[in-house]
Formats: C-alpha cells, structure tokens, sequence
C-alpha cells in the first residue's frame, strides 16, 4: 500500500507553483522549477500531479478534493455562493497568470483535456449535481436538470467576464445567480 502522503509535501508544491507562476508565469514555470522551490525530488510532484497542467490547476485554480458546494437553503443563494466561489478562484494572482496558458494547453491535447475533465471538471459538476440535487429535494426544481449544461452556464459567464472581456466580476455572483435561477426555474 506504501507510505500515506506527506501533507506538507502537497503544500509546498502548491506554494511553490503559485509563487512561481505570480513571479514568471505559466509559460515560464517549469516541473523543474516547482521542485527546486518547494525543496523537493520531482518524483514527488509526479506521485501527485501526471502532468505538469495538473499541478498548476490544483494549485492556481483548486485541487481534486474541493469541499461540498455551498448550503444557503435555497437554489438563488446557493448559485450565488457557487459563483462567487469559482470568482475567488479565478482571480488569484496564480490563476490569472495561469488560466490562459493552461487552457490554451488542455484545448491542444485531446489525452490532456481527458485527464483534465476526470480530474477536475467531474468534482466541479458533483459538487454542482449535489446543489442542484438539494433544490430537486426542496421543491425548487421538479427534476435534476442537465449538468454539463448547468456547469457551462454557471463558469463559463465567469470566465467570460474575467479573462474575454477583461471587467471586474464585482456583481457577477449576484447577477449570475438570479440569471441561473430563472433559467432553471421557468419553463
């Protein structure tokens, strides 16, 4: 079964990366680079990340384990909590110098965008299924609706507003939210 991870291993190669991303940049920030900061083998970072995307997602954006989707007692308070989270992830330092570099990574490489999906995109849209779930169980929706669909309604407006058209997502948690809810909740 092997050693248990060292959690202070994990920390340091996430501090590590977002150090470096914040100080060069995505294209700049190398494997090589993270170990040597973090004071580490690279062997380590590969127990944990596969790929060098990986790594720097967890770290700029969130890693695998994200904790459960925001509990307000209702659908509109709920995507609003959840907007303003994927808000606060993506406009960290880190993120902001990552996000366009890795996206452009995880778009060029059908193997990479796959391990991408199964590590990252399946929690964010268990989390979201979860929410969605809880307001099925309240009686705010009379099914689960689509969640591909609701995912891409809910980040793909955030990445829009932050790195396509280059305005501040002050608002957004609110206006979003309300837009979400009357789309999943009329007709």
């Amino acid at each position: 079964m092997g050693r248990p991870r060292d959690n202070r291993v994990d920390e340091a190669i996430l501090t590590a990366t977002r150090s470096l991303l914040t100080e060069s940049g995505y294209a700049g920030l190398t494997v090589d680079a993270v170990a040597e900061r973090a004071r580490i083998g690279k062997a380590a970072i590969y127990r944990r990340y596969a790929t060098k995307q990986e790594m720097v997602f967890a770290a700029a954006v969130h890693t695998a384990d994200l904790p459960p989707p925001p509990d307000t007692g209702s659908l509109l308070g709920d995507l609003t909590a959840l907007v303003q989270e994927i808000v606060d992830h993506v406009t960290t330092p880190a993120a902001a110098a990552a996000i366009p570099g890795l996206l452009a990574d995880v778009r060029s490489s059908p193997e990479l965008a796959a391990r991408f999906h199964d590590a990252f995109v399946t929690v964010q849209q268990a989390g979201l299924a979860e929410l969605l779930g809880r307001a099925v169980d309240r009686g705010e929706l009379p099914a689960p609706p689509d969640i591909d669909l609701v995912h891409a309604l809910v980040a793909g407006p955030v990445f829009a507003t932050v790195y396509l058209q280059n305005r501040s997502p002050d608002d957004l948690p609110e206006q979003l939210g309300r837009i979400a809810t009357a789309a999943l909740t009329e007709g």
